[in-house]
């Protein structure tokens, strides 16, 4: 019985995923849930009790794996420089993925102060992740130089996102270039 409920769980978690990507928060409703699962839109309720239950669980199960995929790649490289080259790089190459596209959608949505919590306190775990880099680097206020950057990674995934005249790589190698060198200095 349990692992029929977490199998259960896992389909509504991702069908969650699909439609959030496909048509934003406005298309996560309970109804459109339980179509895309098979359930009674009452069954929905037995796992879910509201949107808001729905998005936080989807960010506590796929903001971890995000993370990881930023962090082995920050892993994998040598050097502060190289950190934060990795850390710039993988997030936008995962703007694709549907659990990206979830997150994006979840985080432009009108949500409770409990998901808004969980999502700030995922956030705070990604940057955290590129503190000690920027500390190497020289940063008097690395805390703070991991949130901005965090915001040129996030502006970058937009332009990516919104498929603007730039190809993707283009847009990788000018936030990289600006996170490493400025706004005034070339690579």
């Amino acid at each position: 019985m349990a692992e029929h409920r977490t199998m259960q769980r896992g389909a509504l978690l991702d069908a969650a995923r699909s439609l959030l990507s496909e048509g934003g928060t406005e298309a996560l409703t309970f109804p459109a849930l339980a179509e895309r699962t098979g359930l009674a839109r009452s069954s929905v309720y037995e796992y879910f009790r509201s949107r808001a239950a729905v998005v936080e669980e989807l960010c506590a199960v796929d903001f971890p794996v995000w993370a990881a995929e930023v962090e082995t790649a920050m892993e994998r490289s040598a050097g502060p420089e190289g950190k934060v080259e990795a850390y710039v790089r993988r997030q936008l190459e995962l703007v694709g993925d549907r659990r990206h596209r979830a997150i994006v959608a979840i985080s432009a949505s009108e949500l409770d102060a409990g998901a808004r919590e969980k999502i700030r306190a995922a956030h705070g775990g990604l940057v955290a992740m590129i503190v000690e880099a920027l500390a190497e680097l020289g940063h008097a206020q690395p805390r703070l130089a991991a949130m901005l950057l965090q915001g040129v990674v996030d502006a970058a995934a937009r332009r990516v996102e919104l498929g603007v005249a730039e190809e993707p790589q283009a847009i990788a190698d000018t936030a990289v270039a600006m996170a490493l060198h400025g706004i005034s200095r070339r690579p």
